[in-house]
């Protein structure tokens, strides 16, 4: 019985300001890649919507999925210090962003009742400023202060970390 109205909570959650939520996730997609669909896995795994549960997003929902997304978060922030990672803005890589930011936007859309085809939009149109703007701004970073890039990128990290959690806490 206890399920039945943990779930029933559940149920009844709402996202009020998807149009924000997105655009915040999809600049964090163009700063790591795998950060916003993690965000958005984690948070609509704890707060599962109507308008997801039978639509082809509804894995975004799955308590398994958003560990996995995790998981690919840490690998990414690993991988992002090292001297073989490409360029956000090679085409592979920008296209992995733009499409990050479309899956965690379509989700929150779809999950708020609206369409998801905007959401990615929107999501993916942040991300690709985010990729351009973050790459620009960390390169002129390290070049003015010399400071050794992977320090930097261990600071963007911890802004992509907290700006996470402010989006999953204001959910």
């Amino acid at each position: 019985m206890e399920d039945k109205a943990k779930r029933s909570k559940l149920l009844e959650f709402e996202i009020s300001q998807p149009l924000w939520q997105v655009v915040g996730l999809g600049l964090l997609a163009g700063m790591r890649t795998s950060s916003a669909p993690a965000i958005t896995s984690h948070i609509l795994s704890h707060h599962h919507s109507r308008q997801l549960s039978h639509s082809s997003l509804a894995f975004m929902q799955s308590d398994k999925v958003a560990t996995a997304l995790k998981i690919f978060v840490i690998a990414e922030l690993i991988g992002d210090k090292l001297p073989s990672a490409p360029n956000r803005i090679k085409p592979v890589g920008l296209i992995a962003r733009c499409l990050s930011g479309a899956l965690a936007g379509a989700s929150i859309y779809k999950a708020s009742g609206n369409q998801p085809l905007a959401g990615a939009l929107v999501g993916s149109a942040a991300a690709l400023a985010s990729t351009f703007g973050s790459f620009l701004l960390r390169k002129s970073i390290v070049r003015q202060t010399r400071i050794f890039d992977p320090v930097i990128g261990a600071l963007e990290d911890a802004l992509v970390i907290g700006a996470g959690v402010g989006i999953v806490e204001a959910s």
